[in-house]
């Protein structure tokens, strides 16, 4: 790996990060605030959300296993994906490589960022290979992004192959592991002290039901998520989303049950799918999704519209010709997807 200051913006490296009014006083007891200019009425919503999120952090290191100080939390994972390319890329001359199909928003902020994007086709079982990732590389790729289980087709990318990535690149590589409650693979977070220039996203999106309150975590070495903190807004993570993650923290045996219900959910429906004559496959899946080829996407997507259920057509992303991307929802919301199916006609 190349030095973390070889790998960052020069502009970022000797940027003089904003200190805000909660940072200057941190680890001191106070009672009385009047350095933020915030109205003194309407306690606690007129006062500044902490600004590292501390003791969210503190909580969830509890239950990841990661030290708070290798955490970063972002609005949604994608404040996360977007500090990537602000940090470590510079506009109009370096270039990142990534996988395809998979997760558009690495696309998405790499062209905001003007950066360039390179795609790597998987193969036919929607694996990667390694060695073409890495000749897909030159001496201005600053970052890999894998996504693994990997949205949309739902299957873990092979570990080994990641890894020899990590050790031969000398980049930083994202493992994007927003699905990993739903997979039995052991995270790639637990290996964060073996590589060092590894970034790992998860969110509170999926397996904790919290798509709503918009909270991303990336995982990385406490350098490089210093230099996330040093770039992201002073007060990103607001002081609801705070709490209610704390909240849904108190109960992770709640999200371990769903989990497990969605996963006997994912097996049901898989099986019911491979039974419907519209259904040409089902692929392998370790998320809490499947990508199911059907005999006319578009045609059966519109019916589905037309009867008030919403699935995902992706029969214009790479390699997923007249394909469908099939979401778990509840038992009674996957029956009445499953009625509408087998009466389509």
């Amino acid at each position: 790996m190349k030095s973390l200051k070889e790998l960052t913006r020069p502009n970022i490296w000797n940027l003089a990060a904003y200190s805000s009014a909660r940072n200057e006083y941190s680890g001191k007891e106070a009672h009385v605030f009047l350095d933020a200019n915030e109205n003194p009425y309407n306690a606690p919503l007129n006062r500044y959300p902490d600004p590292l999120q501390t003791e969210l952090k503190e909580k969830i290191s509890s239950i990841k296993g990661v030290k708070p100080g290798q955490i970063f939390l972002g609005n949604g994972s994608d404040e996360a994906i977007d500090l990537v390319y602000r940090c470590f890329t510079e506009p109009g001359t370096d270039n990142v490589v990534a996988i395809e199909p998979t997760y558009g928003m690495y696309k998405v902020c790499a062209d905001i960022n003007n950066v360039e994007y390179r795609r790597v086709l998987l193969d036919e079982r929607f694996q990667m290979s390694a060695e073409k990732m890495l000749e897909a590389c030159d001496e201005h790729t600053k970052v890999i992004w894998i996504c693994s289980p990997n949205n949309p087709i739902g299957n873990n990318i092979c570990k080994e192959e990641i890894e020899k990535i990590l050790n031969t690149f000398e980049g930083l590589v994202v493992v994007d592991e927003a699905y990993s409650d739903f997979s039995q693979q052991e995270p790639f977070r637990t290996k964060l002290s073996r590589y060092p220039n590894i970034i790992v996203l998860n969110t509170f999106s999926k397996a904790w039901g919290c798509a709503a309150i918009r909270l991303g975590m990336a995982y990385a070495s406490e350098e490089i998520i210093n230099i996330f903190n040093k770039v992201k807004y002073p007060y990103n993570i607001n002081l609801l989303t705070q709490r209610q993650a704390l909240e849904m923290l108190d109960d992770p045996f709640g999200v371990d049950k769903w989990v497990r219900t969605l996963l006997q959910e994912r097996g049901r429906m898989i099986s019911a799918f491979q039974l419907l004559p519209i259904c040409k496959g089902v692929y392998p899946t370790d998320a809490n999704f499947f990508l199911a080829k059907m005999t006319d996407a578009q045609a059966i997507y519109n019916y589905l519209v037309d009867k008030g259920i919403i699935v995902r057509n992706i029969t214009n992303v790479t390699l997923c010709n007249n394909c469908l991307r099939i979401t778990i929802g509840s038992k009674p919301e996957n029956s009445e997807l499953l009625s509408a199916l087998r009466n389509y006609q």
